[in-house]
């Protein structure tokens, strides 16, 4: 960034407006990082040799929350907008909370949440402490504040404002999850169910065939960051119900449906189900989504089960969605307020035909048809049709299977990679170690690798060009 741009804003901000600053960046750089800065330019220093000010966003958003809208003019000259940025870090509304308390607080309230904090933090440390933020970085340092932890200041700041205490009250509030379902009148169910690692002796059908009667987390320079609750959205399209004849309905995928929104809800996002969607549908409510303001998200998830072939889906109406057609809507391009953040695409569908290995199964009785034995299992599958994805930065997509392959679904439990995805991601959220995801998605190919389905295997295929590590864990 032009460093005669920020010299200016330098000389135009005051020494309070300079410390709001430093609070704010406390989730972006490291406490030490912060400690002694008493100018802006100190700040920009360390915020451009972490890769902050490789474009406008992030100083945008800090100068907009500190109400200097009249600096602003600075940077809207500049010749890096926000959307092209690799990287876009985004103030957590727990931080921004905790500043529009310091704003509205008076003296005289002040001294009365230092005198009603001493007892937990010592009067020499409420001594030192000038202002609101001054008393909340201290509180941090002891652990009694964090994100999840607003008890003890709430109670405090209830005694004397009943306004700012509703100001933290709303924050704590809107802190959970919701899940949001369309096209279905069922509850989602919360259990997961596990995956089977042997299914023979199991009925298999194909959904491509006619239907005859498919480092540490804390750093923000290797690690994506997760600070805002909720993370993001968790969309699910869940296709079941086909309204042609040359696909069978896909029994079995409500039980992945189940899985994911009980999983991605205790990760922390909001879920939207939609179910049964044609392929003008499917377009139609991802081209919407790509439109939202993603500022408040640190993370998107979007998981499509339906029938598949070769780099595309399939809409209740039989017509094909390419992956481009998923992916396109939350480019950077399309989606500036997603830049720099991740998106995580889960797709349940065959891309081919083949039976992975090249062993297809034989029927053991005379007129059994080939590929439809009696089992609860069934596969994702479509004719082949190539196609490639245009691929920008923190993107991740995982395929059920490896390009011209098919995949399978229990009838009963649920496909196989989605429920492999799920138990992955549960045991990894469960662990104290920070598995980041493609480490998790190399355990779910081990795993799917190891079953046998008809004789065959499944292989699935994650692609990706996440440019950071990403940890997701409960919340």
């Amino acid at each position: 960034m032009d460093r005669l741009k920020l010299s200016r804003i330098d000389e135009d901000l005051e020494s309070s407006e300079v410390a709001s600053l430093c609070f704010l960046c406390r989730d972006v750089l490291a406490r030490k990082r912060l400690e002694g800065i008493n100018n802006a330019r100190d700040l920009f220093l360390r915020l451009e040799e972490n890769g902050l000010l490789e474009n406008n966003s992030f100083l945008f958003e800090l100068l907009q929350t500190i109400r200097r809208t009249d600096l602003l003019n600075l940077l809207e000259s500049d010749s890096s907008p926000p959307e092209e940025a690799d990287a876009n870090p985004i103030l957590s509304d727990y931080r921004v909370m905790l500043y529009r308390v310091d704003q509205d607080i008076t003296r005289e309230n002040l001294s009365m949440m230092k005198f009603l904090l001493s007892s937990q933090l010592g009067k020499r440390q409420m001594e030192m402490c000038n202002t609101a933020l001054d008393v909340f970085a201290e509180m941090e340092k002891t652990g009694s504040l964090s994100p999840t932890s607003l008890h003890e200041v709430h109670a405090a700041v209830k005694q004397f404002d009943q306004q700012l205490a509703l100001t933290i009250q709303r924050y704590i509030d809107n802190r959970g999850t919701v899940c949001t379902v369309s096209n279905t009148s069922q509850p989602v169910d919360v259990s997961i169910s596990e995956t089977q690692s042997n299914y023979e002796g199991m009925n298999i059908c194909s959904d491509a065939e006619p239907n005859t009667k498919p480092s540490s987390p804390d750093d923000h320079t290797e690690y994506y960051a997760l600070i805002h609750k909720p993370r993001g959205l968790c969309v699910v399209i869940n296709n079941e119900d086909f309204l042609g004849t040359q696909m069978k309905n896909r029994k079995g995928t409500q039980e992945d449906e189940k899985a994911l929104c009980s999983l991605f809800s205790r990760l922390g996002f909001t879920m939207l189900v939609h179910n049964n969607l044609t392929a003008g549908a499917m377009k139609q409510e991802l081209q919407k989504l790509g439109a939202r303001n993603f500022v408040n998200d640190d993370a998107l998830v979007v998981c499509v089960l339906s029938h598949g072939e070769m780099e595309c889906v399939f809409g209740t109406d039989e017509q094909r969605v390419n992956i481009t057609d998923l992916t396109r809507p939350f480019t950077s391009e399309g989606a500036p307020t997603l830049a720099g953040k991740p998106k995580l695409f889960f797709i349940q569908a065959c891309q081919g035909t083949r039976y992975q290995g090249g062993s297809l199964p034989h029927p053991s009785l005379p007129g059994q048809e080939e590929g439809v034995p009696q089992s609860p299992l069934e596969e994702d599958a479509g004719p082949i049709k190539g196609e490639t994805v245009p691929w920008e930065a923190d993107f991740l997509l995982g395929m059920a299977t490896v390009p011209q392959c098919k995949s399978f679904r229990s009838t009963t439990t649920g496909s196989i990679y989605i429920q492999e995805v799920c138990t992955q991601l549960k045991k990894s959220a469960e662990s104290s170690a920070n598995d980041d995801i493609l480490t998790v998605l190399t355990r779910v190919n081990r795993e799917v690798s190891k079953g046998k389905y008809l004789n065959s295997k499944q292989m699935p295929q994650p692609k990706y060009t996440l440019t950071k590590k990403l940890v997701l864990k409960y919340v």
